[in-house]
């Protein structure tokens, strides 16, 4: 058995760590906040994210990083995107000589718009070998054991596949792949599809609309990933198409409920307020269209998610810009 050390206690990391305890792993659950984890130590469970689930007794919570990282066989950084860089410039010090490295976020980075990867890459170097988590995965619904398939990428396969052992378990299928770009774009996308699907529902223009921008969303994320490098597999695989499909048509999803919001009226900053957690779409919709201007990628329904939130465009008046593109064939 391992000992694994997560980076974020959130969702979705208070649900890997779940998942990694219950495999029988050790586990520490790192966050910066003393507020924030001193409520996880005294109850034993989260109750802001995931009430009544309680950890296992392999899972402990701590804000001491360097505990947290001592003698670990992976680090695993669940955090926001744009927390992502200055979290692994804190881990870089301490990191166990001998340990893996593994990421959970989907996002990009905001501001500079690179792949998660490259900034891995900067602060980290290569003397860790390192993967990325991603597909069809509610944190609740891990949390709760329920059953779930993730896809884990690195150009180590040997590690890849380290880390989809320690994620393996009764409840959880990880399969591997050597497309870390491919799965990063998949996984920062669909976030931004998702807003897209619930502005429509939002306007209640149904459920023909919903197929149709997750169809034609998943026609721009491969076109964007096929120019940066991405493999046309991996987005019909759980990293593209699943994680597409589960985002835009389940209310779990909290980029689904911020484009509802924003459908039936609300501003960005009360949906984003109502839901109380970081909304990765809204950021990456403003990289995922500087990215594709760079690579001279057509991305209509991200050019449009982007107006909404940015330039003051009306909703309504997006989708009718949208079905009033020039016909051309599905095909490209």
């Amino acid at each position: 058995m391992a000992t694994v050390a997560v980076l974020g206690p959130g969702s979705w990391g208070t649900a890997l760590a779940l998942l990694l305890a219950r495999n029988g792993h050790t586990v520490r659950l790192w966050g910066h906040d003393p507020e924030e984890i001193a409520p996880l130590r005294r109850e034993r469970e989260n109750r802001r994210y995931l009430p009544g689930i309680p950890f296992p007794p392999a899972l402990t919570a701590g804000i001491d990083l360097v505990e947290a990282l001592a003698g670990a066989d992976l680090a695993l950084a669940v955090v926001p995107s744009h927390a992502y860089g200055m979290t692994l410039a804190r881990l870089r010090p301490h990191f166990p000589v001998g340990a893996g490295f593994a990421w959970a976020t989907k996002g990009l980075e905001p501001g500079g718009g690179r792949f998660l990867h490259e900034v891995t890459a900067e602060i980290l170097g290569a003397a860790w070998p390192a993967a990325v988590i991603s597909g069809p995965s509610f944190a609740g619904e891990v949390a709760r054991g329920l059953p779930t398939a993730v896809t884990v990428a690195s150009t180590d396969a040997a590690h890849a596949r380290r880390v989809a052992i320690l994620l393996h378990g009764s409840n959880l299928r990880a399969y591997t792949s050597s497309d870390v770009i491919g799965v990063e774009l998949g996984g920062a996308v669909k976030n931004v599809l998702a807003i897209a699907a619930g502005i429509a529902d939002g306007l209640g223009f149904g459920a023909n609309a919903r197929a149709a921008l997750i169809t034609r969303g998943l026609a721009e994320m491969a076109r964007l990933g096929r120019a940066v490098g991405g493999q046309r597999e991996t987005f019909m695989g759980l990293a593209g198409l699943g994680d597409l499909v589960l985002t835009c048509t389940d209310d779990q999803s909290r980029n689904r409920r911020f484009g509802l919001a924003i459908g039936r009226g609300e501003t960005a900053e009360a949906a984003c307020a109502a839901i109380g957690q970081v909304v990765e779409g809204a950021a990456t919709a403003r990289e995922a269209l500087r990215l594709a201007h760079r690579h001279g990628v057509d991305m209509p329904i991200t050019e449009q998610v982007n107006a909404v939130l940015y330039h003051g465009q009306d909703p309504r008046r997006a989708v009718e810009l949208l079905l009033a593109r020039d016909l051309k064939p599905e095909a490209v």
